[in-house]
């Protein structure tokens, strides 16, 4: 974690949201099917059945409970058989449920400027920055069981917010400063803006390390402008629906087009007992921020829109698991990627074996990939954890830290990548941030209060490994937003360091097949769980579990599927990075669990990475 201010706020953070859930109804449209039903042979005879009615209903129905007030809306309808590949979206003709009426960019620009000019004008207040958001988070849970009555999709909801935030400078005696922070939600008033400057003051510190608020810099102008998908901003309830069951849909014809699946089921019955699970959500973000301060008093704003899909399949009666997941910032562009994947993999995971400790030639997949850049390296990357002394590469700028097959840069301004914006949270302009080059540490993910601490510590050659012009660009403050729980922009949490877009690249990368081939005997690991530093991230010692969708390489391919849960991974971070011996040539903007930025990753080889068998127990029980 970022490190922040040490400032207060007497807010009590309570962030204006307002909670509903959609009252749409699922509304999955059937459409032309290339692949018949699947029939299957009745034991009673030897003529062909229809697929016998089963928890994936034909037709709709709808249960609505309310609790205090709130209305919770679920849906099953009917999946036909279909094609397993991604079919794009299709507009909808009908009208959905319309939520509460957003705050425009426009006006929530004439907010912060009101509240910029009536906290100047008040005694003591030598600088202020105004933040103001206006968020909404939608999401669509993904819930299916072939062997439990399920409702497929279910807890369509949206969570919104808005106000201001104010991070205001007050003159003290004998020519000191004090910061603080206030933040008021709902009201984008001028009385909205009177309370959060009162809490402001109230909270008010003196920071020794404290130079400035955020100020221009003349090395990059702001790029990126009118990206956001109009509408995914306007999406209403019943699009949300079934954007799930587009999700879901993709899943079930999977599964049903599974030769494996027919042969072990053998009867409809047999099919429903395999316990076939999807799970999972479709989350979409709307964001609308305007930006004001003493240093860039001519308001900005900014919107961004994104779109996600994850989803865990499963073969329960084979112990079989397989994930699957999208990313994207347009409506027109989503499809059943997530589901037909989930359970591609799922299937293709069935059978699983052991392995014994020891150290083998990994490849890691995207997902791997991306949880370790997320729980190690981004967090290493970061000025605060150089100011702080907690990264494994202290000192170690214009230095050896990787093979040289690997890059690694943030660019947060990159066209119709998810984690872009226009600006950061402190006004400036977003781009890319190179942090490794050819192996070697180049550059630091940081916001403008880190980066003028750092410059200005005595001890800034030891911590980071330069000074002057070098330390200077390598301190670039590109990455101060304020994400908070749940995603988005809020208006009463303070900048601290993240990441937007992680790039990782191989100076000469190679196909899927090829990398494969080059390891010869060894693992393939598609997902991992619980990844984080064991003594400290500047040991920088990690483990994980191996959870699904990996499998044994042997002489050359993929041989069979490798069973969930039996191993774990205990390395360093130093040890992965050093020892890449390929990556491929194809990313893919992956997600995982409650992180801000979104990867985009590659396969990646890794030579003598330790591995320990675990749960060998469960092997005795009946």
């Amino acid at each position: 974690m970022a490190a922040r201010r040490p400032t207060s706020s007497t807010s009590g953070r309570g962030r204006s949201t307002a909670s509903a859930t959609s009252r749409a109804r699922a509304r999955f449209r059937s459409e032309p099917s290339a692949i018949a039903p699947r029939r299957f042979p009745s034991p009673a005879s030897s003529s062909s059945i229809e697929r016998a009615p089963t928890p994936w209903p034909g037709g709709p129905a709808t249960s609505c409970t309310s609790s205090a007030g709130a209305t919770s809306a679920s849906s099953t309808r009917g999946c036909p058989v279909g094609i397993s590949t991604a079919t794009p979206w299709r507009a909808r003709t009908s009208p959905g449920h319309a939520r509460e009426s957003r705050v425009t960019a426009t006006e929530l620009a004439k907010a912060a400027q009101d509240a910029f000019a009536f906290v100047s004008a008040q005694p003591g207040v030598t600088e202020v920055e105004v933040f103001a958001a206006s968020n909404a988070t939608l999401l669509t849970r993904l819930n299916y069981t072939s062997h439990i009555p399920s409702n497929g999709v279910e807890e369509p909801k949206s969570v919104a917010s808005r106000g201001l935030g104010l991070q205001v400078v007050f003159a003290g005696p004998g020519g000191g400063a004090s910061i603080g922070f206030g933040s008021e939600a709902a009201d984008l008033t001028v009385r909205g803006a009177e309370r959060a400057l009162a809490k402001a003051r109230q909270a008010a510190v003196v920071d020794p390390e404290f130079v400035s608020l955020a100020r221009p810099t003349s090395r990059q102008a702001r790029t990126l402008t009118n990206y956001h998908d109009q509408r995914l901003m306007a999406l209403d309830d019943a699009s949300l629906v079934e954007s799930g069951w587009r999700v879901v849909g993709g899943g079930l014809r999977t599964f049903l087009a599974s030769s494996r699946l027919a042969e072990l089921a053998g009867s409809d019955e047999g099919l429903r007992a395999l316990g076939l699970i999807l799970g999972g959500d479709v989350t979409v973000l709307q964001e609308r921020v305007a930006l004001i301060s003493t240093a860039m008093p001519r308001v900005q704003t900014d919107e961004s829109t994104l779109i996600t899909a994850f989803v865990t399949a499963m073969v329960e009666a084979r112990q079989a698991k397989g994930s699957g997941w999208s990313t994207g910032t347009r409506l027109d562009e989503f499809t059943d990627e997530a589901g037909v994947e989930a359970a591609q993999n799922a299937v293709a995971s069935m059978g699983g074996a052991r392995v014994p400790s020891g150290e083998y030639t990994i490849v890691f997949g995207r997902q791997p990939v991306t949880d370790l850049i997320n729980n190690l390296v981004v967090p290493a990357c970061m000025a605060s954890s150089f100011y702080s002394s907690s990264t494994p590469f202290l000192g170690r700028l214009g230095r050896a830290i990787a093979s040289p097959r690997l890059n690694v840069y943030d660019d947060g301004a990159h066209p119709g990548f998810m984690g872009s914006k226009g600006i950061t949270c402190e006004g400036l302009p977003t781009g890319r941030t190179d942090l490794i080059r050819d192996g070697v540490l180049v550059g630091c993910l940081s916001n403008w209060y880190e980066t003028q601490r750092l410059l200005r510590d005595p001890e800034l050659l030891t911590k980071l490994g330069a000074q002057g012009p070098v330390a200077e660009g390598a301190l670039s403050p590109r990455n101060g937003f304020r994400f908070g729980d749940g995603g988005g922009r809020q208006f009463d949490n303070q900048p601290s360091v993240a990441a937007s877009n992680v790039v990782v690249e191989g100076a000469d990368p190679v196909s899927h097949e090829e990398l494969v081939r080059h390891v010869r005997d060894g693992l393939y690991i598609g997902r991992i769980w619980y990844t984080y530093p064991i003594n400290g991230l500047r040991a920088g010692d990690f483990t994980c579990t191996v959870v699904g969708d990996s499998y044994i390489i042997r002489d050359g391919r993929l041989a069979e599927p490798l069973r969930p849960n039996v191993i774990r991974i205990n390395d360093n971070i130093a040890n992965i990075l050093t020892n890449v011996v390929g990556v491929t040539k194809d990313v893919k903007g992956t997600i995982v669990w409650a992180a801000d930025e979104v990867v985009y990753a590659p396969e990646i080889a890794v030579s003598r990475v330790r591995v320990d068998a675990i749960a060998g127990f469960m092997e005795e029980l009946p």
